[in-house]
């Protein structure tokens, strides 16, 4: 059983419930130990006397406030005496509607219990009600000599306490953050193309079905260090939507959305994902239209003159026959698909053309 991390009264009213709170949330984070480069040895922090240099013992240390020419000490139990209610109650101030507290404001969830048997038809009439009206208590309480703004809600047959942040704590977005658009027009086609892609991806909310892959990744490179196998970098970061051909990469991903197999959700060598540039998008769909028609025309002209087929035997010639340098990242992805080369779908530009270029070399020597 879990250890309680406070343990005191909530109060609403002339009401009384006795409770314990336990923590809510574990973190997975992989520890490291800081070593001195070169050896194995363990570098650890001390608690030391900046005139002496000697390190001072934890139960001789005081806390102290500077007040610029003088230090004011102040003793734990002097802290516990002004404290609310000697932390140990948390008063319910009143009750607000859950959607009218911003999610910005929460901060840490802890769980309450019932601090004995005894206590648990008053814990359940509070938690039934609460849910019943949607709504959540808030308070403030005193632990570890911090004071919490605090939020108790019914969730799943028990209460929970969030701790919230003080409204000073909240910096004002607008004030934080430089270009946010607050006057940028968007078009009736724009955010209709941009509501079918929302609508498209939507999924049920299944916290189970994600993991801290970056934890699993760490866990993996340490094992690969470990054993001195090779380390798999991680794919580039997606380039920067082009605003110009915006239209062409919302109806570019309505379309990768729809189609699960272009997605890229499961992770191959051999996975068709479109490219993230939306220049490179549009040009990929452009071009892929102009080899249409040029097929088509090709097709249709197949009974002209000696010298048409020549002329469009020319134009194809040509086109394959260009640089990669002058290729676009659509139809470098295109010509790495058609050569299967591995991995080309995490590949940015320049790792596609030297692929291709590693390709035709091996080509031509085998």
């Amino acid at each position: 059983m879990a250890r309680p991390v406070w343990s005191g009264t909530v109060t609403f009213g002339l009401v009384s419930l006795p409770v314990q709170m336990f923590t809510a949330t574990d973190s997975h984070t992989v520890r490291f130990h800081q070593l001195q480069r070169g050896t194995s040895d363990r570098v650890r922090n001390k608690r030391v006397n900046e005139r002496t240099g000697e390190e001072v013992p934890l139960d001789e240390i005081v806390k102290a406030f500077d007040a610029g020419d003088e230090y004011v000490l102040v003793e734990p139990d002097e802290l516990a005496d002004i404290a609310p209610g000697r932390s140990r109650t948390l008063e319910i101030t009143g009750f607000v509607d859950l959607k009218d507290v911003e999610p910005v404001f929460f901060d840490k969830t802890y769980y309450l219990g019932p601090k004995g048997k005894e206590y648990t038809k008053i814990y359940a009439l509070l938690e039934k009600a609460l849910a019943e009206a949607d709504r959540v208590g808030i308070a403030t309480f005193v632990m570890r000599n911090h004071q919490y703004l605090v939020a108790v809600k019914a969730e799943g047959g028990l209460l929970t306490l969030h701790t919230l942040h003080w409204a000073d704590e909240i910096r004002d977005p607008r004030t934080e953050i430089d270009g946010l658009p607050e006057k940028t027009e968007v078009t009736d086609r724009e955010l209709k193309m941009a509501r079918q892609l929302v609508d498209t991806l939507r999924i049920d909310w299944k916290p189970e079905e994600f993991h801290d892959t970056y934890q699993e990744q760490v866990a993996a490179l340490i094992e690969a260090k470990r054993t001195g196998e090779s380390v798999e970098k991680a794919a580039p970061p997606a380039e920067s939507t082009n605003v110009v051909d915006l239209m062409d990469a919302l109806r570019a991903s309505v379309d990768r959305a729809k189609n699960p197999s272009k997605r890229g959700g499961k992770k191959s060598d051999d996975s068709a994902a479109p490219p993230t540039d939306i220049r490179d998008a549009a040009a990929k769909r452009r071009s892929a239209g102009s080899r249409n028609r040029k097929a088509t025309d090709r097709k249709a002209k197949a009974t002209d003159s000696k010298a048409t087929d020549s002329k469009a035997t020319e134009r194809k010639g040509s086109a394959r026959g260009r640089s990669f340098d002058a290729l676009t990242k659509a139809e470098l992805y295109e010509r790495a698909t058609d050569a299967a080369i591995p991995g080309r779908s995490s590949m940015n530009r320049e790792e596609l053309v030297d692929a291709l270029r590693g390709a035709r070399k091996h080509k031509a020597t085998s």
